[in-house]
């Protein structure tokens, strides 16, 4: 992982989770998910039931997801909206 790799995690760490919009900031701080393995540019600031959840979560059943209609680029899409600002 590069510096600049590192630098963009940890700043997706500090968003809320991008599915159910819990945790975020220094106290609660994220966990960043890849949508693909070392593709650190496309992680996805997630809480730890929505990303490691054995029910709820990516990769458990999913359920989560399926109530919140979402796909991991619509999460993606969260979290680059936020990076920006928006």
């Amino acid at each position: 992982m590069t510096r600049a790799e590192r630098e963009h995690v940890e700043r997706v760490k500090l968003l809320p989770c991008s599915v159910c919009d819990t945790g975020g900031g220094y106290s609660a701080p994220s966990e960043a998910h890849e949508i693909e393995q070392g593709m650190w540019w496309l992680s996805v600031a997630l809480c730890a039931e929505c990303h490691r959840g054995s029910v709820l979560g990516w990769h458990g059943q999913r359920r989560i997801w399926a109530i919140k209609k979402m796909t991991m680029l619509d999460a993606l899409a969260v979290t680059i909206r936020r990076l920006m600002g928006y």
